[in-house]
């Protein structure tokens, strides 16, 4: 058996254990069971202190689910190979509260996760209460701006994008980072936090099955490339070389092998961030300093051209860098109610090094913006709708170094994505319909997914769809042919 499953096994047995032992012992040192605890502290006397209850909090759930893949329905041999994805699924949350501190660890359970183990922390962090100023200390996920989802200014934690079909619940699908957090309530209405992330991690995303993202198709671009710029006229057997060393390249596609090692205190982040009330506003400025989630790579062709020049041209030479580029970001927010609408803005501006924005190795500066708002428009039907944007600063300077392929090549000036979730509750709040839909103007895809939700007591029942479309060299659109059924079903305890 798995070393960390025993671990984890005997520390689900020891936790009844210790609170009958606790239950216990309180009941032998009370004055009702006729006798005292003889400690240093208390001297043999019962006081108000030792009657303070600090319980461990046990709670969680079990899922049970099936989901359908569309394509799947083509032919009975497609459907006798149709995976069902992970059938069960279950969260065991754990809490504890004392006089200054709170400590919680959440764990998740799959069937199979990508390191081997079904178990994986989600959140695991104390949280010490010293006056006015709250410190926080584990892996946690942190939400910052304004936005309901996907917001330009929630930069703290990075996004599992290894299942899309999760997509429209955004903080299920974030990842837990370790750091150190702070904050100060200066007040009933202002609060100043800070925060400090030691080591770096980018988003997930899935290197095999249906859900390969189009990172690893952007390399076949980048074989087409220095194809149709370097090898030109050049012959057959070598076109073909160029082609194998792509196509091994994407076959060896892992970060542990093509990424950079991240856990070096070079890659740490922090940032500052203030919010307050003023009258009926919401306000909210930060600073943060940290690095993109989604990793750039560039395709350096220098030594593959002096091959050619030498007469022995060689695909080998042919240099793939991969990398996180760091950034500043400045951001300010607001949230008000303006004629019944709860109205929330994000602006900001991502600064790279890159300031003239001629160096392909390194992103160009970003203005980065979101709006939304949510009310009850008709009959009970809640409308939340969201904009989501950033557009890239000196966009004619990119791709101007003809030697070398520029991480933002093929990207548009702007990129915006319009994410709308409406919903209404019916018999005595129990059913709820819902569709959730994201629409990416300028990738012109998009991704449907309508829901009936039923809930009773501690029982959850969901069946849902989803539905990609648009162009497929696109973030949504590549995954049109994923379109699914999912049932699932869900115990709270």
């Amino acid at each position: 058996m798995h070393g960390s499953i025993k671990r984890l096994i005997i520390f689900l047995f020891l936790i009844p254990i210790s609170l009958y032992a606790q239950e216990t012992d309180n009941f032998e040192n009370s004055p009702e069971s006729g006798s005292f605890s003889f400690s240093e502290d208390s001297f043999g006397f019962f006081t108000e202190e030792d009657t303070i209850e600090k319980p461990i909090k046990i709670g969680g759930e079990v899922s049970a689910q099936v989901i359908f893949f569309t394509d799947g329905f083509g032919s009975s041999e497609k459907l006798r190979k149709m995976e069902l994805g992970d059938i069960f699924m279950g969260k065991l949350n754990f809490s504890a509260s004392g006089k200054i501190a709170d400590g919680i660890i959440n764990i998740k359970i799959t069937p199979d996760f990508y390191d081997g183990s079904p178990f994986a922390i989600d959140e695991a962090f104390l949280r010490f209460y010293l006056g006015p100023v709250d410190i926080e200390g584990g892996l946690r996920k942190l939400t910052w701006g304004r936005a309901d989802s996907f917001g330009p200014l929630d930069v703290i934690n990075p996004i599992d994008y290894r299942d899309p079909s999760a997509m429209a619940d955004p903080r299920s699908i974030k990842i837990a980072r370790p750091m150190l957090h702070v904050s100060w309530n200066m007040g009933s209405f202002s609060k100043l936090e800070g925060v400090f992330v030691p080591w770096f991690s980018g988003d997930e995303f899935a290197f095999t099955g249906r859900w390969i993202p189009s990172q690893v198709s952007g390399l076949r671009n980048a074989a087409d490339f220095v194809i149709n710029f370097a090898a030109a006229g050049l012959p057959p057997e070598v076109i073909h070389g160029i082609q194998k060393y792509f196509d091994d390249l994407l076959k060896s596609y892992n970060p542990k092998k093509l990424f950079p090692k991240t856990d070096a205190f070079e890659y740490a982040q922090t940032g500052l961030r203030f919010t307050t009330t003023v009258g009926e506003t919401d306000f909210g400025v930060q600073y943060y300093y940290g690095r993109f989630f989604r990793p750039a790579y560039v395709v350096d062709l220098e030594g593959f051209i002096t091959s050619i020049i030498l007469g022995t041209p060689d695909p080998e030479r042919i240099n793939i860098v991969f990398y996180y580029n760091y950034y500043h970001q400045i951001g300010v927010d607001f949230a008000r109610v303006i004629a019944g609408f709860n109205f929330r803005a994000e602006a900001g501006m991502n600064i790279t090094s890159d300031i003239k924005g001629d160096d392909g190795t390194v992103n160009n500066p970003q203005i980065v913006w979101s709006l939304g708002f949510d009310r009850d428009i008709i009959w009970g039907v809640n409308l939340n709708l969201q904009g989501n944007g950033l557009v890239r600063l000196m966009y004619n300077k990119i791709g101007s170094d003809p030697q070398m392929t520029d991480t933002e090549a093929g990207m548009n000036r702007s990129s915006t994505r319009i994410t709308a979730v409406l919903f209404k509750k019916i018999f005595r709040d129990e059913l709820e319909v819902r569709i959730v839909g994201l629409w990416g103007i300028e990738d012109k895809d998009f991704l449907v997914i309508p829901a009936i939700v039923w809930s009773k007591h501690d029982i959850r029942a969901e069946f849902s769809a989803g539905f990609f479309g648009g162009d497929r060299s696109r973030e949504l659109g590549q995954y049109r042919d994923n379109g699914y059924l999912k049932t699932l079903l869900t115990w709270s305890f």
